[in-house]
């Protein structure tokens, strides 16, 4: 099992830091570096930077929306990013969802999946250098266009960050890897794996063909509870204001864990803007199930027990309560593949 890291997309911590995060990371045998987008930073700007102080780590958009870009700029980048990094990134596309689409693109926010198939098909037809000529139901190409640059690989990995039935079962069926975000192991045989299972099946593939690369959330402390407090905000936010009452597809996953009345009871507090009760209102159970949190060992322990069920990466999302940038590096350090029982 690889272990990665996931960066935050927005100026919380100084770029010297972050440069300084990124290196101990490369040294320290972590396999890919992760940056989400939404609206801060852009991914493809901050990794193109972080390509040029890096020498064997793989960065990857964590994830960029289907949306914001067309297919063929997604291509352009993509080809651009896989040439400053030397043939070490990776490409993570999603739908995102209403608020960023609409609210902060002005795009309507429709036929996701279809959109997201028909993106990635684009995307390999640019990649390999062929003529775009593409009639899609979203998009129509016709005039032949030609990539005029030469990316280093012609055959890029993209990665899906798909929670729904329908977005697993296309991951299952294109992808190269699925990167799921509020992963249960718990629950991966039973609600996670057969979505999945459904796309290859109809692409005729084994699941085997697929990587699992898990967006997990660690915090390292000898205060569980303080962890599970500094979760709280983040769970609530996803479970309860991430769309509207009737698609909320974070909300919709809880409840396949069988959180049912627990994720419409935070659901309505956090939309009737009680946040703070939205917050309580979440079980210590519900928190544990996709946060690891504990001392180092624990945490190591437990990204384990990530692998045995089939996890084939992790990107590390690694806190500490207080945010100290001493303990962060000593987690750092303590995780490192080099050193830890994970691989």
């Amino acid at each position: 099992m690889r272990l990665g890291l996931t960066l935050p997309y927005t100026d919380r911590i100084p770029r010297e830091a972050t440069h300084a995060f990124v290196q101990a990371s490369d040294r320290l045998g972590y396999d890919t570096l992760w940056i989400a987008e939404a609206y801060g930073w852009d991914a493809f700007t901050v990794l193109a930077d972080l390509a040029c102080v890096t020498d064997r780590i793989k960065l990857g958009t964590g994830i960029v929306n289907v949306f914001s870009r067309s297919p063929a700029l997604i291509a352009q980048s993509t080809a651009s990013m896989d040439n400053i990094s030397g043939g070490r990134f990776v490409l993570g596309l999603g739908t995102s969802g209403h608020q960023v689409v609409e609210g902060w693109h002005g795009v309507k926010f429709e036929r996701g999946v279809r959109r997201l198939r028909e993106t990635i098909e684009v995307v390999r037809t640019v990649l390999r250098r062929e003529r775009l000529t593409y009639d899609g139901e979203i998009f129509h190409l016709d005039m032949g266009l030609k990539l005029i640059t030469h990316p280093v690989r012609d055959r890029i990995p993209i990665y899906l960050a798909t929670l729904t039935p329908a977005g697993m079962a296309l991951a299952g069926e294109m992808a190269d890897g699925w990167i799921p975000v509020f992963f249960s192991p718990r629950h991966w045989e039973s609600v996670l794996r057969p979505a999945l299972a459904v796309g290859a099946e109809r692409a005729g593939r084994s699941l085997d063909d697929l990587s699992i690369c898990v967006y997990q959330t660690v915090i390292v402390t000898d205060d569980v509870d303080a962890g599970r407090n500094a979760m709280r905000p983040h769970l609530a936010l996803y479970i309860g204001g991430m769309g509207s009452r009737e698609k909320n597809y974070y909300n919709q996953l809880f409840r396949r864990y069988g959180f049912e009345s627990e994720a419409r009871r935070i659901q309505e507090l956090y939309l009737d803007r009680r946040r703070d009760e939205a917050m309580a209102a979440l079980p210590p159970e519900l928190i544990d199930l996709v946060t690891i949190i504990g001392p180092l060992e624990e945490c190591r322990r437990r990204l384990g027990e990530l692998g045995a069920v089939g996890v084939d990466e992790i990107a590390v999302s690694l806190l500490v309560p207080d945010n100290d940038p001493a303990k962060i590096m000593a987690a750092l350090e303590g995780l490192a593949p080099a050193s830890s029982a994970v691989t």
